[in-house]
C-alpha cells in the first residue's frame, strides 16, 4: 500500500483542513466540496485524511461494513444473523473510497455477479463503490464534471442512506451511508444545484502568495517523493495526536450544548443572507458544535460560528445581479453586521 502524504505536514490551506476534520467529527453534516486551483493539494489532503482516521469496528464477514453497535442500521444480512448471537467484530480501516469519473453505473451501485451467475448458476449481487464507502467517505475528484445519471443515484442514496439495485432478476437494498468529498476547479464548469445543496461545507482553497509558504510546500513535497517512509515517520508523532483529538471530539459531541442564543445568531445570519431552507441553519449549528468538541469547548459561542460560517453558507446564497462581491465576501460583511468586526 502507497504512503500517503502526512495530513499533519500539509502547509496552509487550514480551511480546507479544518472542514475536513469537521466532517470526521460529526459526519451528519454532509461532507465537504473543495473547490479551486489545479495544483493546490486538494486531493493530496483528502487522501491524507484516509491514513489520519481512527479505525472503525465492523461485522466480521459483512460486505458494507456494518457497525455490530448499532442494531438498528445492520444490513439484511447481518440482520439476519443477530439469532445466532452477537456479531463477531474486528478493527478495520475506515473507508475512503475515489468514485472514477467514467465509472459506469453497474460499478457504482452493484450488479449481478457474472462470475458466480455463469460458474453456479447462482443470482448473487456484487457490491459496488457506494457499499464499500459505506460508513466512510465517498470522494468523487471533478465533481463538477460528473455524468449527471451519476448524480441522480448520489441524490438519491444521500438522501435516503440506502441504496437499492432492481435489475436482472435482483433485489437489493443495502446501507450506504458515507460523507461525500468533492474537489474541482470551477473554471472547468459548475455543480449541479442539487447536489451542491447536499455538500455540507463548501471551501475554496487557492495558490499561495506568500514567498515563504510556497517555499516550504515545495521543500515537504520534495521531501516525501525522495524517501515517503521517512517523511511520514517524522510526522507520525503529529498525525497520532491528530487523531487523538478526533477521537476526543467524537466522545464529547453528545455532551456539547447550542445555547438558545447561538442558535439565534445562526438563524438570523441565516435571514441576513437570504438563504434558501433551513439546511443552512442546520449545518451551521451542526459545524459549529463540532468545532467546538474538536477544541475542547463546552458550549458553541460567537467564535467558533464565526470560523465556519463561510464555509456552510458561501454555497446556499442566491445571486444578487445588484450585489457583484463574492459569496466569501458576502457572508464576512454579514458576519461583521451582526457581529461587529473580527
Amino acid at each position: 500500500m502507497a504512503t500517503a502524504f502526512p495530513f499533519s505536514a500539509i502547509v496552509g490551506q487550514d480551511e480546507m483542513k479544518l472542514a475536513l476534520l469537521i466532517a470526521a467529527v460529526d459526519p451528519t453534516i454532509g461532507g465537504v466540496l473543495v473547490f479551486g486551483d489545479r495544483g493546490t493539494g486538494k486531493s493530496t489532503t483528502v487522501r491524507a485524511l484516509a491514513a489520519l482516521l481512527p479505525p472503525m469496528r465492523a461485522v466480521v464477514g459483512c460486505p458494507y461494513g456494518c457497525d455490530p453497535g448499532a442494531v438498528a442500521k445492520l444490513c439484511e444480512r447481518c440482520t439476519g444473523a443477530k439469532g445466532n448471537g452477537p456479531p463477531k467484530s474486528r478493527l478495520v480501516p475506515v473507508p475512503v473510497v475515489d468514485l472514477p469519473l467514467g465509472a459506469t453505473e453497474d460499478r457504482v451501485v452493484g450488479a449481478l455477479d457474472l462470475e458466480r451467475a455463469l460458474a453456479h448458476g447462482v443470482k448473487a449481487f456484487e457490491p459496488g463503490l457506494l457499499a464499500r464507502a459505506h460508513r466512510g467517505f465517498l470522494y468523487i475528484d471533478e465533481v463538477n464534471l460528473l455524468e449527471d445519471h451519476l448524480v441522480d443515484v448520489l441524490l438519491d442514496v444521500a438522501a435516503s442512506g440506502e441504496n437499492v439495485v432492481e435489475r436482472e432478476g435482483l433485489s437489493v437494498r443495502h446501507p450506504a451511508r458515507f460523507v461525500l468529498i468533492g474537489s474541482g476547479n470551477p473554471e472547468e464548469g459548475e455543480l449541479r444545484p442539487q447536489l451542491l445543496d447536499r455538500f455540507g461545507l463548501s471551501v475554496e482553497v487557492k495558490t499561495p502568495s506568500e514567498l515563504a509558504v510556497r517555499i516550504e510546500v515545495v521543500r515537504r513535497r520534495d521531501a516525501f517523493d525522495r524517501d515517503p517512509a521517512a517523511f511520514a515517520a517524522r510526522w507520525k508523532r503529529e498525525d497520532a495526536r491528530l487523531r487523538r483529538r478526533i477521537l476526543a471530539a467524537r466522545e464529547r459531541l453528545p455532551g456539547v450544548a447550542v445555547p438558545d442564543a447561538a442558535l439565534g445568531a445562526a438563524a438570523e445570519l441565516c435571514m441576513r443572507l437570504g438563504t434558501d431552507g433551513l439546511r443552512g441553519e442546520l449545518t451551521l449549528m451542526r459545524a459549529a458544535r463540532a468545532l467546538a468538541s474538536l477544541e475542547g469547548d463546552g458550549a458553541v459561542g460567537e467564535a467558533h460560528l464565526r470560523r465556519v460560517a463561510p464555509a456552510a453558507l458561501r454555497h446556499r446564497l442566491r445571486r444578487n445581479p445588484l450585489d457583484d462581491a463574492g459569496s466569501t465576501t458576502r457572508v464576512e460583511r454579514a458576519l461583521a453586521e451582526q457581529f461587529g468586526p473580527a
